[in-house]
């Protein structure tokens, strides 16, 4: 494992774990409040917080290619960043 690996792996650690955090506390949030946009809102986040996961152990333990794995995390962080935008608009 090289240099830039290594540091990948790191940073997609601290990404899972405030994607984590951010996703509980909006749960938390929708929860105590009862507003549909806060769910929206977390699932967003938990959807950007996959894509990191995915592509990073894709990367890592199932040998696809650098490029490959920035494909996906586009993918996954576009959807959740979509998904947040429509919960920032939703109507209680």
């Amino acid at each position: 494992m090289n240099e830039t690996s290594v540091a990948i792996a790191v940073v997609k650690s601290v990404v899972l774990v405030l994607g984590g955090a951010i996703t509980v506390i909006a749960y938390r949030a929708y929860r105590r409040a009862g507003e549909r946009s806060l769910g929206v809102l977390g699932a967003g986040f938990a959807i950007i917080t996959l894509g990191a996961l995915v592509s990073g152990a894709a990367n890592q333990f199932f040998a696809v290619p650098l490029e490959t794995g920035v494909l996906v995390n586009s993918v996954f962080l576009a959807v959740g960043l979509a998904v947040i935008t429509y919960s920032l608009y939703m109507q209680g």
